[in-house]
């Protein structure tokens, strides 16, 4: 017989529920605004009108995939124009490199999605069950009507704000008013009601059940964030040698040798994460500041200096200990790395706006067909073949003229037309076929190939593009 001794051991261990303690201070509020702000902007964004005229959607922002289009209040992104999304993406990383090397998972603590939903959860849990003591008491007890009532309440709120969150997402995709009449009849397409209820379930089980699990073991982002922190990086710590030996505090007797923490437990209750700072730079900590605000708290309550836990880099551990001030904040944040971040950051983002102010309304593009790459006509004309396709990008039907420059005389002709000027419908892309034509015996048709610009202009306005070429001769 196994002894208990010998018995392997599990290394499974289940989790333990956290519940955070109510806190007020500098955070807590700075964590507030940053919720109403960005959970406002996504709930209300795809509510927001912008007139484009009769052809184009007048939602502010909308992901139009059925036809190919991303609208930003006045700005319209084709697919052929995917690098500015590959370039917002770019800004996007490199931003959230900068911010780590600048001041850890600030991202994680203050704005990323799950901390955000997480946040609301909690703050409904808090109103429908009580601070934390209420909520570890309701956790402990048996099931009965009070319990059934208030997590009844509890679930049915989180449902609805996980409800609301996948709704909102589908609305960025399709007319908002029009998708939510169609939702509530019963006559939206089948995959937006599978996203809504997707997007319901995973609002709902990550922000009410999973919380901190889904930051600890499904976001890989706090194993990488290591590489881009340096012992200059801002981060949440606890000035051990300012607060050892901790001990409680009792009334009327003295606290000679004694550090100025009371071991209350308040930087623990109010951790989403459920750490103990006091233990050191955790893969679990997301820099939110909750345990500064709660330590604040207690330092002002007996009357020591705010500060025992606060925002510091490793170099000012090292200062302090040895009795020399901190670096200012600027210089944690201005250095090399942080520095190089910034101007890649802000390069990429100048790039975009350059590229988004220089584009045309109009876009050609003109590819000549080689099979065969000339043809002889019957009185020894050379003729070459271009399949030319414009997208008219004005937002109304326009006609647009195409001509041609060239140091060779050549003759110019569309395809089933008398003239040089097609109409482009608003918003959509027209193809046609020219021919570019050399009379017998001219330059042109002798030489091996000739330069050839191809002309589109539009009848309103001065929107013209260019697309160079060549003509190819019979190269005798």
């Amino acid at each position: 017989m196994t002894s208990p001794d010998t018995e392997p051991h599990s290394l499974y261990a289940a989790r333990e529920p956290i519940f955070p303690r109510r806190v007020k201070g500098t955070f807590r509020t700075l964590k507030w605004w940053l919720l109403a702000l960005m959970l406002g902007a996504y709930y209300l964004a795809p509510w927001i009108r912008w007139d484009r005229g009769p052809a184009l959607p007048d939602q502010a922002v909308l992901l139009d995939l059925a036809n190919r289009r991303f609208f930003f209040f006045m700005i319209e992104i084709w697919p052929h124009e995917f690098y500015f999304v590959a370039g917002l993406l770019i800004m996007a990383g490199l931003g959230l490199f900068l911010f780590t090397s600048a001041a850890g998972r600030v991202w994680c603590g203050y704005a990323c999605p799950q901390t955000v939903w997480t946040d609301l959860m909690i703050l409904v849990e808090r109103w429908v069950e009580g601070d934390r003591n209420a909520r570890l008491r309701l956790h402990r007890q048996k099931w009965n009507a009070e319990k059934v009532r208030k997590r009844a309440v509890k679930w049915t709120l989180w449902f609805l704000i996980g409800l609301a969150t996948g709704g909102a997402w589908v609305f960025y995709f399709t007319d908002a008013p029009t998708l939510l009449k169609d939702l509530v009849t019963g006559q939206a397409h089948p995959i937006a009601y599978t996203t809504i209820f997707v997007l319901t379930a995973t609002t709902f089980l990550f922000g009410g059940f999973f919380r901190e699990q889904v930051c600890i073991y499904a976001c890989p982002w706090p194993r990488i964030q290591a590489a881009m922190m340096d012992e200059d990086t801002i981060t949440v710590a606890y000035r051990d040698w300012r607060g050892e030996p901790r001990g409680k505090l009792h009334k009327g007797e003295p606290t000679a040798g004694q550090g100025d923490c009371i071991d209350c437990m308040a930087c623990v209750n109010v951790c989403p994460m459920g750490i103990d700072i006091r233990d050191g730079q955790q893969l679990a900590c997301i820099t939110c500041g909750l345990c500064i605000d709660a330590c604040n708290d207690t330092m002002d309550k007996i009357g020591k200096p705010r500060g025992l836990i606060d925002y510091l880099a490793l170099t000012d551990e090292t200062r302090e200990r040895a009795g020399a001030a901190p670096k200012s904040v600027w210089k944690h944040v201005f250095r090399p790395r942080t520095i190089l971040y910034t101007v890649l950051w802000a390069g990429v983002g100048i790039a975009l706006v350059v590229a988004l102010f220089l584009r045309s309304d109009i876009d050609v593009n003109v590819t000549p067909v080689r099979n065969p790459t000339f043809v002889t006509l019957s009185d020894g004309t050379i003729r070459n073949t271009y399949d030319v396709r414009l997208r008219n990008k004005l937002g109304e039907d326009h006609s647009y003229a195409i001509t041609i420059t060239s140091a060779a005389d050549l003759a110019l002709r569309i395809e089933g037309r008398d003239d040089n000027i097609v109409t482009v419908p608003a918003n959509e892309t027209f193809s046609t076929r020219v021919y570019l034509e050399a009379a017998p015996g001219s330059a042109a048709a002798e030489a091996e190939r000739s330069d050839v610009r191809i002309w589109v202009g539009a009848d309103v306005g001065n929107a013209r593009v260019h697309h160079d070429t060549v003509f190819n001769g019979k190269g005798q």
